[in-house]
């Protein structure tokens, strides 16, 4: 059964830094893209950034590049987003999800079957 566990969010002033970690089970881990996406209530939600673990290769949306950073431990089945520079703007809930569509890498949510639960964000100005 394939399993995504988010974690990490929380509370941090603007400025500062969390670290999100999405644990992930039941399938093989470099056969996938693991994505980030976030959502506020009343919006739709949105793709931050992804990686394809065969390759380390990463995309990020315009407004987290520089600030962000997405990189997986494949020995612990982890795919970990480092934020940084914090900013209101980037309070939301953050999900991550799989992908298995080889030929597909991107942030459009469509392409992605399984989903974490969600861990909260709060960024206070």
């Amino acid at each position: 059964e394939v399993q995504l566990q988010a974690s990490g969010g929380g509370l941090v002033q603007a400025g500062g830094s969390l670290r999100l970690s999405c644990a992930a089970s039941g399938f093989a881990f470099d056969d996938v893209t693991i994505g980030w996406f976030r959502q506020v209530p009343g919006k739709g939600r949105e793709g931050v950034s992804c990686i394809r673990i065969s390759d380390g290769t990463s995309k990020y949306i315009d407004s987290v590049k520089g600030r962000f950073d997405i990189s997986s431990d494949n020995a612990k089945n982890t795919v970990y987003l480092q934020m940084s520079s914090l900013k209101p703007e980037d309070t939301a809930v953050y999900y991550c999800a799989a992908t298995f569509e080889g030929d597909y890498f991107g942030l459009n949510q469509v392409w992605y079957d399984y989903w974490g639960q969600g861990t909260q964000v709060t960024v206070s100005s």
